[in-house]
């Protein structure tokens, strides 16, 4: 976050990183099919979008978790429940979107990708969810050039 601008959360609890996927010799083998699961779906996006407010990943401030990711292969449906720091966050729309961004760019244009707050855990929960889930917002709001920068900074890699 930049200059003087007052934190919502200024000292949030962090919280330590998943290890790496181990890869197995049928991971590696061109010849055995792999359909997508929620660890590879979880770590698509969670050690990479950093917080809008600090220099931590969505992972390390535990706003996402594997056990919230939900992979259907078959279906071509992934769903990402995601819970911010604190339940009045005005990030959590912009956090939505730059994880549903992550996934759309990420993935093969057949996945349907609903990315939602997890349930009782903001006071706009329901109004976030909708703009999310509108697909027309959302194509909106990567129109807007600001918005987008903004979104592309939560996308940016950082020193792990």
């Amino acid at each position: 976050m930049s200059g003087g601008t007052r934190l919502e959360n200024a000292n949030p609890l962090i919280f330590q990183r998943s290890g790496e996927r181990r890869l197995t010799a049928t991971d590696e083998d061109e010849d055995v099919a792999d359909p997508i699961d929620d660890r590879e779906i979880f770590d698509i996006f969670s050690k990479s979008i950093n917080d809008p407010e600090h220099p931590l990943s969505l992972e390390e401030l535990n706003v996402v978790e594997q056990m919230r990711v939900n992979v259907n292969d078959q279906e071509s449906m992934v769903s990402v429940e995601f819970t911010p720091t604190i339940p009045h966050c005005s990030m959590a729309t912009l956090i939505g979107l730059s994880i549903k961004v992550k996934l759309l760019r990420s993935l093969p244009d057949r996945f349907k990708i609903d990315v939602h707050i997890t349930p009782g855990t903001h006071a706009s929960e329901d109004a976030v969810n909708k703009q999310l889930a509108d697909k027309e917002r959302v194509a909106a709001a990567l129109e807007n050039s600001q918005l987008l920068e903004v979104v592309n900074q939560c996308l940016s890699s950082r020193a792990m």
